[in-house]
């Protein structure tokens, strides 16, 4: 199937979405409490129809442009038991009144013959917020349901209900996140397309898609993990996406305020606090987190500091707008590896006491929600990421000690920003619900490396020993990419689902910059000479797949899917000297 094929199917599904007619109808439903007295921001949701919409200050939740039919309605309120209830829509309009009941109730005994989720996991739903996820692998983790140790970020309780990953652990304070999926390198979760409410927060998601920075489990009410067929709608890593979901100030209460202590072995302390909370049309979220810690190993102290604010303002019934701002910074003391012999002497050892490791990173976002109708929806995310992270200390083989000479410093700046707009769509063919959603995304990254010579001393001391000349290598990354992508939901029966989707991705990505070649013998630099360098690299990728899903019952469905995908060159298998490490000098784009 050739390129124009592949455009032709993605404007059918459009011209599908467009022209499908069928009944509609208005339908109101209202909520109230078991005094009548409506409640508001109660959330309800329409199985394959609707996302969550909340009620107004009568307790009403108006849809236009239902089709005929019978639907399964979920109410959610806080406080407040969930419900379920059917509708049968079969005139122009329809007007329903349920009641819902508070959770403070005289209860007799109960036995307990079902098990509720486990671990707090479920899976996505057909149509979800502005994605599409039928016939996809998907996971959510809901963190108000998990145990675990939340405080310490430890990515084995939290990520263990997620079947397949595999788990890195990098220092004992949840600093950094090291997960991959399906046998991928889990370092840095470099392998996944890792986002923070919908937005990106790698270093470079073309050229350094590593992560280090995490968001603290306590701020979040979930976490969704969405394997490799994620990119159609999210673009490239074999991984799949990652996707970190803030929690929202607290709808019942003008403000909250909250803060956590925790101690722990080894010197940790985290101390968590948040304020927030809802005053008429505007709900914010904050928080600060201070963590510290020794380590296990000698050689393993670390410091963070980690903030977030969030605004969120419902202009009108169609218009919500959100900004939102994360900062953290941390500095680490890494202990180095050991020889297979040396772990098995004894695992708590260290063998380097002058290598830091630094991070600073800032995030900013500007979210826009439009609902032109109860058919139609945009959503526009805007982002910013300003950060860097610094590496210093000893390169050498770790079977070697540490010859107390000068130290590597290699210094890391990224500055990106981006935009991505989704248009999600719902029409009704042949009687039953069908969703096309399109978008577009462009996205800019500047990234400039920077190794040379710093101190042969053993502070944290991130300074070159003669700025003006580093010594080894300087590089600066502009990337640019533009994508355009297509996926649609159609409901062939009641059980049977068919979801194809396109996704064309421009791609631009240039290297520039020096290395210099020096040879030493007997301590003396008797050779050095700089090479100036300069690369470009422009390519277009066309991606295209299709999953079918057939639901034998409300709690069993059977599922495959199929998608191309891709993963750009890594501009640190290009400049950054490491005698550990060897790079083919050939490499290209991974398919």
């Amino acid at each position: 199937m050739n390129k124009r094929t592949y455009f032709i199917l993605a404007f059918l599904f459009f011209f599908i979405g467009l022209s499908a007619q069928s009944k509609m109808a208005e339908l109101t439903i209202q909520i109230v409490d078991v005094n009548d007295e409506p409640i508001r921001q109660a959330e309800l949701y329409i199985e394959d129809f609707s996302n969550f919409e909340k009620t107004d200050e009568q307790g009403e939740v108006r849809f236009e442009n239902v089709p005929y039919g019978e639907y399964l309605i979920h109410i959610y309120k806080e406080n407040y038991q969930t419900q379920k209830e059917i509708v049968k829509v079969v005139s122009a309009k329809h007007s329903f009144k349920f009641k819902l009941l508070g959770l403070e109730e005289n209860l007799s005994e109960v036995t307990v013959s079902e098990k509720g989720m486990s671990g707090g996991m479920r899976r996505l739903r057909s149509v979800e917020g502005f994605g599409i996820y039928a016939g996809k692998k998907s996971e959510v983790v809901e963190l108000e349901n998990i145990t675990g140790s939340v405080a310490t970020n430890n990515p084995r309780e939290v990520f263990k209900g997620v079947a397949g990953l595999n788990i890195q652990e990098n220092d004992g304070g949840g600093l950094q996140l090291s997960i991959g999926a399906r046998g991928l390198d889990p370092n840095r979760t470099a392998h996944f397309n890792t986002r923070q409410n919908g937005y990106d927060i790698s270093a470079d998601a073309l050229g350094y898609p590593e992560t280090y920075y995490t968001p603290p489990v306590q701020a979040l009410s979930r976490i969704e993990v969405i394997r490799g067929a994620a990119s159609l709608q999210y673009g490239s890593q074999f991984g799949g996406l990652l996707n970190f979901v803030f929690k929202e100030g607290n709808p019942q209460k003008p403000i909250e305020f909250s803060t956590e202590k925790t101690l722990g072995s080894f010197g940790f302390l985290n101390s968590f606090t948040t304020l927030g909370g809802q005053y008429k049309k505007l709900n914010y979220y904050s928080f600060y987190q201070y963590k510290k810690g020794d380590g296990q190993r000698p050689n393993s102290e670390f410091y963070q500091n980690n903030a977030f604010a969030s605004v969120r303002l419902d202009i009108n019934k169609k218009m919500t707008v959100g900004v939102e701002y994360s900062f953290m910074k941390y500095l680490a003391q890494q202990p180095g590896g050991l020889m297979d012999f040396e772990f098995d002497e004894n695992p708590y050892q260290s063998k380097r006491e002058r290598n830091w490791f630094r991070v600073n990173w800032n995030l900013a976002a500007i979210n826009l929600d439009y609902d032109f109708n109860e058919k139609t929806k945009l959503n526009s995310r805007t982002f910013l990421l300003a950060a860097g992270r610094d590496a210093l200390g000893e390169l050498g083989p770790i079977n070697r000690p540490d010859p107390l000479r000068e130290r590597d410093l290699i210094l890391g700046s990224y500055l990106n920003f981006g935009n991505e707009t989704r248009l999600l769509h719902r029409y009704t063919m042949n009687g039953r619900p069908q969703t096309i959603i399109g978008g577009v995304r462009y996205y800019q990254g500047f990234t400039k490396n920077i190794q040379g010579f710093a101190s042969d001393k053993s502070d944290a001391d991130f300074s070159f020993i003669n700025p003006d000349k580093p010594g080894k290598a300087e590089y600066e990354f502009p990337s640019r990419n533009i994508s355009l992508f297509a996926e649609h939901l159609f409901k062939i029966t009641d059980k049977l689902s068919i979801t194809p989707g396109v996704r064309y991705e421009y791609i631009k990505t240039s290297a520039e910059g020096y290395f210099t070649q020096r040879v030493t013998s007997g301590g003396q630099v008797i050779f050095e000479q700089d090479f100036e360098d300069a690369r470009e690299n422009g390519r277009s990728v066309l991606l295209a797949g299709i999953g079918v899903g057939w639901r034998a019952s409300e709690n069993l469905e059977l599922y495959t899917n199929f998608s191309r995908n891709y993963r750009s060159i890594n501009f640190t298998d290009l400049v950054v000297f490491n005698p550990n490490l060897q790079v083919d000098s050939t490499l290209q784009d991974e398919k």
